[in-house]
């Protein structure tokens, strides 16, 4: 087994995911519209509900975070929560209806119209998350739909908005989607707060400590 091949390979493909994003413009539109409404979800004083299955269930949270804490300024808290972490709502639901009702039901619960929904999955098919969008239309919160390569996908067809990643690799994929979540978390930041807000930057210890272990 070659590992500098397969460092370099894996290297390499994720590169050539970035590189078709970064040079499609419907993208980079998509992007920016999706960017816009979750700005003015904010402004409206809606809230950021985002859901996915596990590598997607860990990014919907990673999100969640970065608008809830800060990104790169210092300023008040975004309302933003992934809808996958409450393990006794999540075990309950999926005992007394189905594992496909886990999102729908919390949607119907915490849901109102004006509030915005992420919704992650590699394959774009996930039943559970296609569910959630279901319940969210009902409500007349607007739907984002993160997916793979699949643009017949359901989610892709369901959502009013989706970014379909040029890529049949659940790994690629998956980095590609939290990229597109970072950008997103910094336009939103910028648009609301960056004349009133303080942009963070570490001390020369902190920087040092960051290089030391990859960190940010």
């Amino acid at each position: 087994m070659n590992l500098d091949h397969i460092i370099q390979e894996r290297i390499d493909e994720h590169l050539q995911v970035v590189g078709l994003l970064k040079n499609d413009s419907k993208f980079l539109t998509n992007l920016s519209e999706i960017s816009n409404v979750i700005t003015e979800c904010f402004k409206s004083g809606g809230k950021l509900l985002i859901c996915g299955n596990g590598g997607s269930a860990a990014d919907s949270q990673h999100l969640a975070t970065e608008l809830v804490s800060r990104f790169f300024l210092e300023r008040k808290a975004l309302d933003a929560e992934a809808l996958t972490v409450n393990t006794s709502t999540l075990t309950a639901v999926a005992n007394d209806y189905s594992f496909d009702k886990v999102f729908s039901r919390q949607l119907e619960a915490k849901g109102k119209e004006g509030d915005v929904l992420l919704a992650i999955s590699t394959s774009g098919n996930s039943k559970n998350v296609i569910e959630a969008i279901k319940a969210a239309k009902s409500i007349g919160i607007k739907t984002i739909g993160f997916a793979g390569n699949n643009r017949d996908s359901l989610i892709c067809k369901m959502s009013d908005y989706y970014v379909s990643i040029p890529s049949n690799s659940t790994p690629r994929i998956q980095e590609a989607h939290i990229l597109l979540g970072h950008i997103i978390c910094e336009i939103v930041e910028r648009y609301l707060f960056e004349k009133g807000g303080c942009l963070i930057l570490p001390s020369k210890t902190e920087r040092n400590h960051q290089l030391a272990t990859g960190r940010r």
